[in-house]
């Protein structure tokens, strides 16, 4: 398979390209600022901002599939504008496209959603995401669009990275015990996209994990497995913080996973440490 992986340089983007490597796919990938270290790679400097340098790049890859997981939570022509031009250039080059969307879509008014639930954005990144979907599925309506939740690796994922932080006491904040998600490690979600994209599945997938979890009970858990005291991660309560975006959401993702081979774990499964 011929793979176009789109925003290559972050930790799903990597992880897509580690799959699709040790698969024998034949990988080009894009960065914007900084080119990885990852051989056996054709590297491509992409702005998805610009339509002109997407639809050349994947004109001249030709890739049969592309996987878009590019995105900047602040900035709209990213975010949304960019998904717009990696959907017509997929669709121009016929390329089976699988674009990455986000919970934030959503407001968090409902006990959880499914994939028929339609978006209710209460922050720019999520009507930027909303939008992208809506782009993506008027141009290429045999798409998957892949929403996940809190994307976890090993120790290298801002979460972790901000529990480190907080445990060390380097950064001041807080883990909140209201603000809830459904966390996803990074390997799990992009065999789950690969075997998407392989599979020639189209239309909304939720690719999250099975635990609904509160930001602290997260930290708890990547402290525990990184030999962290918990105890030293200080919480607090986001309603009533002031902060923009839903408190908590939950994606339901028990329709996606029954079609899938890929066991997407929850994070009290992959978060646990292994016996001695």
């Amino acid at each position: 398979m011929d793979l176009l992986v789109v925003g290559g340089s972050g930790l799903l983007g990597l992880e897509v390209i580690r799959q699709a490597r040790l698969a024998g796919h034949h990988t080009v990938a894009t960065f914007h600022s900084h080119r990885p270290a990852v051989a056996d790679v054709d590297w491509r400097n992409l702005d998805v901002r610009h339509r002109d340098d997407v639809a050349d790049l994947v004109g001249s890859a030709r890739p049969a599939v592309v996987v878009n997981a590019a995105y900047r939570q602040a900035d709209w022509a990213t975010t949304a504008d960019g998904a717009t031009h990696v959907a017509l250039a997929s669709a121009a080059a016929g390329a089976h496209l699988v674009h990455v969307s986000s919970d934030a879509v959503f407001s968090g008014g409902a006990a959880r959603y499914t994939e028929a639930d339609l978006p209710d954005p209460t922050t720019p990144y999520g009507a930027a995401k909303a939008a992208a979907e809506t782009a993506v599925k008027g141009i290429t309506p045999t798409a998957v669009i892949a929403r996940t939740s809190l994307i976890i690796g090993a120790g290298n994922s801002p979460h972790e990275k901000r529990v480190h932080a907080l445990a060390s006491g380097t950064v001041s904040g807080a883990l909140f015990t209201d603000d809830v998600r459904c966390p996803v490690h990074v390997a799990d979600l992009a065999a789950a996209l690969l075997e998407l994209a392989a599979s020639r599945s189209a239309g909304i997938c939720h690719v999250a994990g099975a635990d609904a979890l509160s930001r602290y009970e997260l930290g708890v858990l990547i402290a525990d497995r990184d030999g962290l005291d918990p105890v030293a991660l200080p919480t607090a309560l986001r309603a009533g913080s002031g902060l923009p975006g839903p408190v908590a959401v939950r994606l339901d993702s028990t329709r996606t996973q029954a079609r899938l081979r890929t066991r997407v774990r929850g994070a009290r499964e992959f978060l646990t440490p292994d016996p001695p």
